[in-house]
């Protein structure tokens, strides 16, 4: 079938099956405009607005507004110019939406790294986007500081989360907001710096500027940087929200997914300000203070992995806690996984219905299918395994050949290909990995998927060696890569064992320089110090692997070594 009639044909199917109640194209409430424009609009009609509340410490619409601009003005004032990377450091606080915000109205680029990345981490990162300039949590820059020299950072501005930790919270805080305040000696202190700069008169980012390069792990090497646009993250919002949750400006939403991950960008940076609704902001996941947040909130909408849901259900006190306020719950399943038996029992306690949010990936900003509407009889569960649901207005996908590229019939296994405004523009400087992806507008993800004879979308698995430990993406390649770098090593291979507490596990085997009496034991040590704590592989030193004429490695026989 040509590939336009068979496009037609699933559009067809898909309307057909579409959940009553749910939009069927993008909604752009302030018209197609950056977020940014967004945000101006909700500081002038509703000022003292609470845009972030965080373990009682509220930021309005007009001070979140107010202050991005100020740190626009200040990173202009500082020398930094349209399309000039900054790198963000930071778990998730208020500061965070401060800077976000503001590096889009200075219309630089938002390129954030995650809290945990150890110095060969961020070294890597920084280095690789080319930024000159890093906002990093306080208790984070002694990382800073060993590669800030390799790196040429020019400029380091800093900020503590004690600031912001009231007197007599709410509920429990982690320890990230008791840490003191550090001395402020080679750094710039954030939040006094915005009460001293002026704002300026800035002009609003075109749709189709960069707004963020955001890092996705590789199966070829080190991580890669998808080139993201301001009209990426607006069609994000305008395609989705309205689909899967609906548009209120009354919601009261939560957030405890790291927002240095796309997926917590959406929920936590862009959503909120798109719909002009107030985010209660998590640093962490907590159990005690996600209940008490619902509670003392009166929190409208969250998403949760299945392992957090399944925490509360059996957390001895979850019947202490008031969760009747709660009327959207989405999830996504990572180790554990959405049941009727975890729905039933989350519905008995909070009254409302556990959903799968979305299958999505950083190449496209997330957020590409939804299955709200589609839980009556749980015919969502019901269905055939890895069922992903429908694809959000505007977005588009077809399954074909692996090797051939052809397009295959519906219920035909093959390779999933997505269409969508929010397809990364490229990634960062790596343009024969770029054409090797997007091909004629379409992204080959590489990953098996199933489109069903009503127009569903099944995400069968990676196709990639991707693994996911305690819900976190780990590459075996980007492993491979780091453990090159040690001088005692000679080779190694990484693969994924199943793993019943983390899902799965890395499995690093290793070949060892002959006589550097290298152990396991001490290059697990070294690990620890280069790799993100969810990333050290469990380490096997081993005399050989086994390889291919065309110098491989067999990775199916390793699996066989178990």
């Amino acid at each position: 079938m040509h590939e336009r009639d068979y496009l037609q044909r699933l559009r067809q199917l898909q309307q057909a099956a579409w959940p009553a109640g749910h939009a069927r194209e993008p909604q752009y409430p302030l018209g197609q405009r950056p977020l940014t424009h967004y945000l101006q609009h909700w500081a002038q009609t509703v000022p003292d607005k609470p845009a972030v509340r965080f373990y009682g410490h509220d930021l309005s619409y007009a001070e979140l507004d107010d202050l991005s601009s100020r740190f626009a003005s200040l990173l202009l004032d500082r020398g930094v110019q349209p399309g000039d990377r900054v790198a963000v450091y930071l778990p998730n606080c208020p500061q965070m939406h401060i800077v976000f915000y503001g590096i889009l109205k200075a219309g630089a680029v938002h390129c954030p790294v995650s809290p945990m990345a150890m110095p060969m981490e961020l070294a890597y990162q920084v280095k690789d986007c080319g930024a000159q300039v890093i906002v990093s949590f306080d208790q984070l820059l002694p990382v800073v500081r060993q590669v800030a020299d390799d790196c040429q950072l020019r400029l380091i501005i800093s900020t503590s989360l004690s600031e912001l930790c009231p007197a007599e919270p709410p509920f429990p805080v982690p320890d990230l907001l008791l840490a003191p305040k550090l001395p402020v000696t080679d750094s710039l202190d954030l939040m006094p710096a915005l009460a001293t700069t002026a704002p300026r008169e800035l002009p609003e980012p075109a749709l189709d500027d960069i707004a963020a390069l955001n890092y996705t792990g590789g199966t070829t090497g080190l991580p890669k940087g998808c080139i993201h646009t301001h009209g990426d993250m607006l069609y994000t919002c305008a395609s989705f929200l309205p689909a899967a949750l609906g548009l209120d400006s009354d919601r009261v939403s939560l957030n405890f997914m790291p927002e240095f991950w796309i997926a917590g960008e959406n929920a936590g940076l862009l959503f909120p300000v798109f719909g002009g609704t107030t985010l209660v902001l998590l640093a962490r996941w907590d159990a005690l203070a996600f209940m008490g947040a619902v509670q003392h909130y009166r929190v409208n909408h969250t998403g949760l992995l299945v392992d957090s849901a399944a925490e509360i259900l059996d957390h001895p006190q979850c019947r202490e806690f008031d969760f009747s306020s709660l009327q959207v719950t989405s999830c996504v399943s990572f180790i554990k996984k959405l049941t009727p038996e975890y729905r039933r029992r989350w519905r008995e306690l909070t009254g409302c219905t556990l959903f799968e949010t979305s299958f999505g990936m950083t190449e496209t900003h997330t957020c590409d299918t939804f299955t709200a509407g589609l839980q009556e009889d749980d015919f969502d569960l019901k269905s055939a395994p890895t069922f992903v649901g429908l694809p959000v207005p505007g977005t588009e996908f077809k399954a074909c050949d692996f090797e051939t590229g052809e397009l295959l019939p519906l219920c035909s296994e093959g390779e999933l290909c997505v269409r969508s405004p929010s397809l990364l523009k490229g990634y960062w400087n790596r343009p024969e990995a770029s054409a090797e992806a997007l091909r004629d507008d379409w992204l080959h993800t590489g990953d098996s998927g199933v489109i069903t004879e009503q127009g569903f979308i099944r995400y069968l698995g990676r196709r990639k060696e991707m693994l996911k430990v305690n819900g976190m993406s780990v590459f075996p390649a980007e492993l491979e890569a780091m453990l090159g770098q040690h001088p005692d090593l000679l080779a190694s291979a990484v693969i994924g064992r199943p793993d019943e507490r983390r899902g799965e596990m890395p499995l690093a085997f290793v070949i060892a320089k002959p006589g550097s009496g290298l152990t396991a034991e001490a290059l697990t040590d070294w690990c620890r110090e280069v790799m993100a704590s969810y990333k050290v592989p469990e380490i096997r030193i081993v005399e050989s692997l086994p390889m291919t004429a065309t110098g491989k490695v067999k990775k199916n026989e390793l699996k066989d070594w178990i």
